[in-house]
């Protein structure tokens, strides 16, 4: 059993002790070495030569002299000090060291930290961040640090249960937000399954929540498919009276029904003019991968006219605001809304909607074709992912096809109006 070493005191001329005092240790000075103000039952202030002070538990334990630290002052006051003399005295008169007992907490709180859930979901977004873009990455990690994180950070992943995360999720439900709900439901999912994987939980309590939350109405991005309307769209294209930059993405934007993200983000260092393509690096790509775009004839002949432009810098579409910076997100959107579509007749994205359903239901292109240009994920028969060069001649002429089929529209429709003007 453990036994407490009182330290040895100085008596005070009247032969009365005095324990220590708050304004005592408050007032108390650094010296050319370190010494000790004593309390009682072992308890003392170490004073450092730096000026810091600590408190300090002088006990014996199996036969040996230890000190427990318990803690800085002011920081741990002088009752604050006491009080954890005292739990730590109790334990020893249990037969308990408390310096081992503190040290075995310390190591279960830091293996509780690292097995929480936000410890494990900063490390599921580091490994899995290099699968991503930079802004679908840093929109994950704000998603988790304001949505799931203010609940769930300190909890223990293996505890966290179905009904304690769709209490969570519920909040979120309760506004309105849907979708977000059910990307995060997925999100933390995925998080539980990470932690399943690398040991540090059994289950994962989302898959219970299958039809815990209200299912949000399926919204699609506004695009014009028929052929008719995709006319008077390019016509009006043609029209539009902007700045050169935001004009030629404009006007790129159905050729190569490209991501918007990407197209704004082009650089004249990406295309290859010999073999007529546009090859964007894998850390531009919402999967990661790299991506080749054919270049038709039209797509080729914008470009050659920003070149006059921009083609000194480092991207074909710069900003208004300095070269350095790639156009607006709001460039292209903001043309269609100024050349009269609204954002529910037709938005940027829209643009690959359209291709991909004239390209399979007017031109009549393999649907595999169709995916793989849109950089959608694409398997062949055994199962494994197509290349960026896989079908690349098919494609190839896919794309000049498509580049023809929009001015054969466009010019039967202009004729149209010009007929009908005549009239």
């Amino acid at each position: 059993m453990g036994v407490y070493v009182e330290i040895k005191k100085s008596i005070p001329p009247n032969g009365v002790y005095m324990p220590l005092t708050d304004p005592k240790a408050k007032q108390a000075k650094a010296k050319e070495k370190d010494y000790k103000l004593s309390d009682e039952k072992g308890l003392f202030l170490l004073v450092k030569k730096t000026g810091r002070k600590y408190w300090r538990v002088k006990y014996r334990f199996a036969g040996k002299e230890k000190l427990l630290a318990l803690g800085v002052y002011p920081e741990l006051s002088l009752k604050e000090a006491r009080n954890l003399r005292d739990q730590a005295r109790k334990q020893l008169d249990t037969g308990l060291d408390p310096s081992e007992t503190k040290r075995i907490e310390k190591a279960a709180k830091k293996e509780l930290a690292a097995n929480s859930f936000e410890a494990i979901a900063r490390e599921w977004h580091d490994n899995k961040k290099n699968q991503w873009t930079d802004s679908h990455a840093t929109k994950i990690l704000r998603s988790l640090e304001t949505k799931l994180f203010p609940t769930l950070s300190h909890r223990p992943i293996n505890n966290i249960t179905a009904p304690e995360l769709l209490s969570v999720l519920r909040k979120i439900e309760s506004t309105g937000a849907l979708e977000t709900a059910h990307r995060l439901k997925q999100t933390a999912g995925q998080i539980f399954r990470y932690a399943i994987i690398t040991g540090r939980a059994e289950r994962d309590p989302s898959a219970d929540l299958k039809e815990a939350i209200k299912t949000p109405k399926k919204k699609h991005l506004a695009a014009i498919t028929k052929p008719q309307e995709v006319a008077q769209l390019l016509i009006a294209i043609d029209n539009f009276n902007g700045t050169p930059s935001v004009k030629a993405a404009l006007a790129l934007s159905p050729l190569l029904f490209v991501r918007p993200g990407e197209l704004r983000h082009m650089e004249w260092q990406e295309i290859d003019w010999e073999t007529e393509q546009w090859e964007i690096p894998a850390n531009k790509m919402k999967m990661r991968q790299p991506h080749i775009v054919p270049l038709c004839t039209q797509a080729i002949a914008i470009l050659k006219e920003q070149q006059l432009l921009t083609g000194q810098g480092l991207y074909i579409f710069p900003s208004a605001r300095g070269k350095s910076r790639p156009l607006s997100d709001n460039g292209v959107r903001t043309a269609l809304r100024t050349i009269g579509y609204t954002n529910e007749q037709m938005t940027a994205h829209g643009f690959r909607a359209m291709a991909r359903t004239l390209l399979d239901e007017e031109l009549h292109f393999r649907v595999d074709y169709i995916e793989h240009q849109l950089a959608h994920a694409v398997k062949d028969p055994n199962g494994r992912a197509y290349n960026r060069t896989s079908h690349l001649p098919e494609r190839k002429a896919m794309m000049q096809k498509w580049a023809d089929y929009l001015d054969t529209l466009k010019n039967a429709q202009f004729n149209k109006v010009v007929i009908g003007k005549f009239n």
